[in-house]
């Protein structure tokens, strides 16, 4: 082997997306494409990763291959939200934490990568390095700043290519699809104050589960999914038409696994 094999890490979302389209466009063929699952997307970013992996398919790229922690022997947890709800607690970005981000996201794709894919194995014993490429436009530099490590090293062609979000949408919009939008859970604590309101509108069903999860957990040092805020409390405020004493709800600190387009 004289090339090391190229893994892309697909979110779901506008940014990762894009990253596909534009190795269409620039003839750049990866040998593994991954979506990690925690099982609490929206229905909308399922059926759009079955649309994007034919429409892949048909442009001779690989499929996109499935991963999710429940696959694994022995785990007791169907997806993030059942492993909070069976340990009465959120998920680890409330309170100030990436754990989610990596046990759902990232460790799923290195199982996959270590067990099943084989050209990895096979550049790792004559000491080459995986790469890895990840969708993280070049609005977001911040982000892009994974060390490589023993056996990958990371890419962001996005950022290599000056692609920030109307890029990204222009490549989406060249390949005639339609927009992905943002990927990430419906109970995310990232979400903003207006995402939290619109899934109550939009979606009372997966809200009251949030709420039920929120009230399922044991917290002492925060009050919900917002931290300093409960999701109920917010939408209760909202409906009110309350103004609560902040601006935005969402943790100082970005989501790991966000994919998508940054808020207006």
């Amino acid at each position: 082997m004289n090339e090391p094999p190229l893994v892309v890490s697909y979110g779901g979302g506008t940014n990762s997306t894009a990253l596909l389209i534009g190795y269409v466009e620039k003839g750049i063929r990866p040998d593994l494409i991954m979506f990690s699952d925690t099982g609490g997307e929206f229905q909308r970013t399922y059926d759009y990763i079955y649309m994007f992996s034919d429409w892949l398919k048909k442009q001779g790229m690989p499929r996109i291959v499935w991963v999710n922690n429940a696959h694994r022997e022995g785990f007791p947890h169907r997806s993030l939200e059942d492993e909070c709800i069976n340990n009465k607690t959120l998920p680890s970005l409330a309170f100030g934490f990436k754990g989610c981000s990596v046990k759902w996201k990232r460790q799923p794709m290195d199982r996959y990568i270590r067990d099943n894919f084989q050209p990895a194995k096979e550049a790792w014993e004559v000491g080459l390095k995986v790469r890895r490429a990840i969708g993280i436009d070049a609005g977001e530099p911040q982000r892009g700043k994974i060390p490589d490590d023993k056996k990958f090293t990371y890419e962001f062609p996005l950022m290599e290519w000056d692609w920030a979000r109307d890029e990204c949408l222009a490549a989406i919009e060249r390949a005639n699809l339609p927009m992905a939008g943002k990927s990430a859970c419906w109970y995310c604590p990232a979400s903003k104050r207006h995402e939290v309101v619109q899934l109550a509108n939009d979606h009372p069903d997966l809200f009251e589960r949030a709420v039920t999860m929120e009230e399922n957990a044991l917290l002492t040092t925060i009050k919900g999914l917002s931290r300093q805020r409960s999701w109920k409390e917010i939408v209760e405020a909202d409906r009110q038409q309350l103004k609560l004493p902040f601006d935005e709800i969402a943790p100082d600190m970005d989501c790991m696994c966000f994919d998508g387009e940054a808020d207006d």
